[in-house]
């Protein structure tokens, strides 16, 4: 923890103190959180539900985890560091989203979460303070009650924040799934369009009252096993047919009212998945970019790689695992320095430029000149020149007994071959990309799209959510 200078704290929870620092090192800001209890043994550490879920995902919306340090049994946890939470920008809006950006929060939680039960678990607490934001992106954090899809039930009967916990979660089911992340997904594109609650219960019971309020009481054809969960308990559902959600949510479109009704369906079975979210005509608009084509956006520092690659010395009272490496439960020494993860980039070059590309030809020259005696007896490995950079694009192998003039028009086309789309005979300027926002959600009509609706006059809501 030396290599840190601790700035102040941001947040402080039931499990952890979450403080942002600066690396001394590389001057990168970090966010660092302080576990309350003590752990006494790196497989605690390494096991930790948090730790363990976070190190074997990748994605631009889900955050990084980019090590853990154990000092005198104390755990600490360092990830990349977000500007806020969507609750706290909700919170200090003036007026409420458009639905241009309510579609680019919500395609990017879609994309995590699609990503994140694919990988075979569910986040179990998704509410707009675990939705980390900076910028126009937002990643899903805090895995500390984030569940295996395949671990055997029964699960624990308390998970969320109660104003977007399922209802067969209220009704005290051992046995769920993913699908309580799309109720609470519901719930948050609810409150996004309105800056207010869908189901802001003061208690359990009162949650489930709130819920037949908006969506209307369950019966038979709705959620035949719902009914037998309240008949186990002695509960009674209060009698409601339920409000139109285009009231409720009068900035909505007709297709964010038809997702969110469905997202919002009492039996979990009839909610869509994440991947089929995606799909829903309320996206119709978004497009996907991958991370590996996406341009660089000019003026944005990236986020340098984790440090600690080159040895830097540690107290022998703590130990020091980086993201990539977690899986060895028994370091042999107090000092580990591994490779991490870090060099990985959401943003990537789309385009190469064409200096690039005649430095890459006229180093292939040489290098081809100068082994074009020894591919005789060596033949052509995969690291040799024949293989140019990341993109894996093969170049024609030197022929054994090949002549200069031979070598000489290999480069001649090499210097004319664009990595992307083989030989140009001209290069065009490809018209400008619009920005994108991890994942990119635009149309030309979102982005006229807009609204000026201030926040409708109504009850405030004290963010009191535990229990």
């Amino acid at each position: 923890m030396d290599r840190y200078k601790v700035i102040k704290e941001v947040g402080d929870g039931t499990f952890g103190s979450v403080w942002r620092a600066i690396n001394k090192q590389t001057g990168e800001v970090v966010a660092i959180k302080k576990m309350k209890r003590k752990y006494f043994s790196w497989e605690e550490c390494v096991n930790l539900r948090e730790v363990k879920s976070l190190r074997r995902m990748n994605h631009p919306n889900i955050v990084k985890l980019k090590e853990i340090i154990r000092e005198n049994n104390i755990l600490y946890i360092v990830f990349e560091y977000m500007e806020c939470n969507l609750y706290q920008l909700m919170k200090d809006r003036g007026k409420v989203f458009s639905e241009v950006e309510v579609r680019n929060w919500c395609f990017q939680i879609f994309q995590g979460l699609a990503y994140m039960h694919q990988r075979g678990y569910f986040h179990r607490d998704l509410k707009p303070e675990n939705l980390l934001v900076s910028k126009e992106v937002i990643k899903i954090a805090d895995f500390g009650l984030a569940r295996e899809v395949s671990s055997d039930p029964p699960y624990t009967e308390y998970v969320s924040t109660r104003w977007y916990r399922a209802p067969e979660v209220l009704l005290q089911s051992s046995i769920y799934d993913s699908a309580v992340d799309m109720w609470a997904m519901g719930a948050i594109m609810a409150e996004l369009f309105t800056l207010r609650p869908l189901f802001p219960g003061s208690n359990e019971v009162d949650e489930i009252y709130k819920i037949c309020t908006v969506i209307g009481t369950p019966d038979v054809n709705s959620w035949t096993k719902g009914l037998r969960l309240a008949d186990a308990m002695k509960y009674q559902f209060p009698q409601s047919d339920g409000t139109d959600l285009s009231a409720l949510i009068p900035s909505a479109s007709v297709n964010a009212i038809d997702l969110i009704s469905s997202l919002c369906s009492w039996d979990p079975c009839k909610r869509p998945k994440a991947a089929e979210v995606l799909q829903h005509a309320f996206f119709q608009p978004c497009f996907y970019v991958p991370p590996s084509l996406r341009p660089k956006v000019p003026g944005v520092l990236r986020t340098p790689p984790s440090v600690g690659l080159k040895g830097a010395s540690e107290p022998k009272s703590g130990r020091r695992y980086s993201t990539g490496a977690l899986s060895g439960l028994k370091p042999a020494s107090d000092s580990v320095t591994l490779k991490s993860n870090g060099s990985s980039r959401i943003g990537v070059q789309r385009k190469l430029e064409m200096e690039r590309q005649l430095q890459v030809a006229e180093k292939s020259d040489k290098t081809m000149k100068k082994d074009t005696k020894q591919s005789r007896q060596k033949p052509a490995a995969k690291n040799n020149a024949g293989y140019l950079g990341r993109s894996s694009r093969r170049v024609a192998d030197v022929p054994v007994g090949a002549t200069s003039g031979t070598v000489s028009n290999m480069t001649d086309k090499l210097s004319r071959m664009s990595l992307i789309s083989g030989p140009q005979q001209s290069v065009r300027q490809a018209p400008p990309l619009p920005s994108l926002k991890a994942g990119g959600c635009y149309s030309q009509a979102d982005l006229l799209a807009g609204t000026n609706e201030m926040i409708p006059s109504g009850r405030r809501y004290t963010r009191k959510v535990a229990g």
